[in-house]
């Protein structure tokens, strides 16, 4: 069995006290759902890699997304550790046996769904075959390298019709990943210290294609 990079447990220790951003910060009454994401880090052929979804263009919430796997904690999860495995082996046939969980990142408050998320940072010790397991929830599965992600050609700001201020987002696979998972993966990247300088004044319309499916949620 392959041991979790010091990297990725020095990230761990660090994010488990990370601020929290006032915009994610959970409401103060406790409102929302319970959720989980898995970060889930590996050593591929390109180097440390990390596994994203595309999430179903058909969903009611966060239609057509790249996304970490993930979803709401059930009674029976043992919490959000135990909800991030079982949604990730729903949605992609991932084996729990082959992952190291190393830590938990502070609760993040994801108004659209009204889900208070907990990501969930491991470690694919033992990598198996994975795919879109669950056709009505998932169209893609991709082990994105860290390489593409920090690239900077493959970085730009999005700015939303609605007039919020641009926002990160990563062009990689086909996949334009923005929104919560794209801050995530920016904060988790800069506090691995694998983040490259990019341009940030390169900023684009979030295309309409995805505003659509995204006023669909």
């Amino acid at each position: 069995m392959v041991v979790a990079p010091a990297w990725l447990t020095e990230l761990a220790a660090k994010a488990a006290h990370s601020p929290v951003p006032t915009a994610l910060r959970p409401p103060a009454n406790g409102s929302g759902r319970s959720a989980a994401v898995l970060l889930l880090f590996g050593e591929g052929p390109e180097g440390p890699d990390i596994l994203l979804i595309q999430r179903s263009s058909k969903g009611r919430v966060h239609a057509g997304q790249p996304a970490f796997p993930g979803g709401g904690v059930d009674p029976g999860d043992d919490g959000p550790i135990g909800a991030a495995l079982r949604e990730a082996q729903e949605e992609t046939g991932l084996d729990p046996a082959g992952v190291e969980v190393v830590g938990t990142m502070p609760e993040l408050y994801v108004w659209r769904s009204d889900n208070r998320v907990t990501p969930v940072l491991a470690w694919w010790h033992t990598p198996c075959a994975v795919h879109a397991a669950s056709p009505d929830e998932v169209e893609a599965v991709e082990r994105v390298p860290v390489a593409e992600l920090v690239d900077p050609a493959n970085r730009l700001r999005l700015r939303h019709p609605r007039g919020i201020a641009p926002s990160v987002a990563f062009r990689v696979r086909g996949l334009l990943v923005w929104g919560f998972t794209a801050g995530v993966l920016d904060g988790v990247l800069t506090a691995a210290g694998f983040e490259r300088p990019w341009d940030r004044s390169r900023v684009e319309d979030l295309p309409p294609e995805v505003v659509n499916l995204a006023a669909r949620g």
